[in-house]
């Protein structure tokens, strides 16, 4: 496949709005937003879908309509999802799934790149660069949710990529990156703050110079996610 060229892939032909919808029905069908729990405001679920937040806030209201999440009023109110969310009434999940051999693919060609620049990083660490991730993995370990540590996972491998000072490279990190953060469902916090210890032991292989290391944990750190992302989990 040319990485210079957009995918084709039936997200492309879903609405902002509904983008929104399916991530998030998505996630309560597979198990990672579980009943009673709140959900973000809709500035920072905007932020981490990369999205406006006039649109996630109409996704809010739909969803809302559709039963799977209720908005209560007040202090201590916002958008919860329902105590028994319906399932099956967001048919824009189906986009997301018939899009699977392309993630698959998608998490192969992040994975390779990533493995390659960690090579290059470990070779001529720079010990900003450095800092600047290790700041990075520590706001991970304080992340509220999915959307503060999103925010944060983004930067840090984009760091990672910047790092390399190969131009080139960056860009395609970045081009491949942000097409597979489109098809990223909400996680639960718990499995978040598990694997950025990954990101701890990568910055740590950089930092002693051991490329061999620092290459298999990045490829392994992205390649994870054939098991552990949406297209490799089986319903709740």
């Amino acid at each position: 496949m040319d990485l210079a060229s957009p995918a084709l892939g039936s997200i492309r032909r879903t609405t902002a709005v509904d983008t929104v919808r399916a991530r998030i029905s998505l996630a309560v069908e597979l198990g990672m937003l579980t009943p009673g729990q709140r959900l973000p405001g809709p500035e920072d679920t905007a932020r981490a879908f990369e999205v406006s937040e006039m649109t996630v806030r109409r996704a809010y209201r739909q969803l809302s309509d559709e039963g799977v999440v209720v908005r209560r009023p007040g202090h201590a109110g916002g958008t919860f999802i329902a105590d028994a969310p319906t399932v099956g009434t967001v048919v824009e999940i189906d986009a997301y799934r018939a899009d699977a051999a392309h993630v698959h693919a998608l998490i192969d060609q992040r994975a390779t790149i990533e493995a390659g620049l960690a090579a290059l990083v470990s070779a001529r660490p720079d010990a900003a660069a450095l800092a600047r991730m290790d700041t990075l993995v520590d706001d991970m370990r304080t992340a509220a949710d999915w959307t503060g540590f999103r925010t944060a996972d983004a930067a840090f491998h984009a760091a990672l990529a910047e790092a390399s000072g190969v131009s080139g490279a960056a860009e395609l990190h970045h081009r491949v990156s942000h097409e597979l953060y489109a098809y990223f469902i909400p996680y639960r916090i718990d499995y978040l703050r598990d694997s950025n210890e990954e990101h701890a032991r990568l910055v740590d292989a950089l930092r002693a110079n051991d490329a061999a290391t620092a290459s298999r944990l990045a490829f392994d750190h992205v390649a994870e996610l054939h098991a552990s992302m949406y297209v490799g989990l089986p319903r709740a």
